[in-house]
């Protein structure tokens, strides 16, 4: 139960960085005029901050060898992720933060319940369910609120 509480605390404090790394990045891109360089400058930043987490925690480097094990398609999710921040620091000076971050949100729940309903690439199967439509409903009807107000 207390591992659990803890995971939970972590995605709901990851979730809350994200407003701010996007006002940030939206800074830095007014700063060089340019928000994609905006975001590959942040790519690099985070980069550098995840190689300096590996050398404290001592993580083996010899292991890199088995990346050419992994399938292709995994890589794809550099290149998803650079397409994240760049559309969030051109939207969210454009559509708002709240509204950018609430379609954000419906998107990716949307799509979970597709992955989570087939399992993709090995993930648990947890069948849709009008529950758990409703709850996106709910988003959805969320961030058509946030658009009006």
């Amino acid at each position: 139960m207390k591992t659990q509480l803890i995971l939970i605390l972590t995605a709901i404090i990851a979730g809350a960085v994200l407003p701010f790394q996007a006002v940030l990045n939206i800074q830095l891109g007014k700063t060089v005029h340019q928000p994609v360089f905006a975001a590959f400058a942040s790519f690099v930043i985070g980069s550098i901050g995840l190689l300096i987490y590996l050398v404290i925690i001592k993580f083996d480097f010899s292991t890199i060898s088995q990346v050419k094990n992994a399938s292709s398609v995994v890589w794809l999710a550099g290149l998803l992720g650079a397409f994240y921040v760049a559309a969030v620091i051109v939207l969210a000076p454009k559509l708002g933060t709240a509204l950018t971050f609430g379609l954000v949100v419906a998107g990716q729940m949307t799509v979970s319940l597709i992955l989570d309903h087939h399992g993709f690439l090995g993930l648990p199967i947890k069948e849709i369910n009008w529950q758990r439509v409703a709850g996106v409903i709910l988003l959805l009807i969320g961030v058509v609120i946030i658009r009006k107000y």
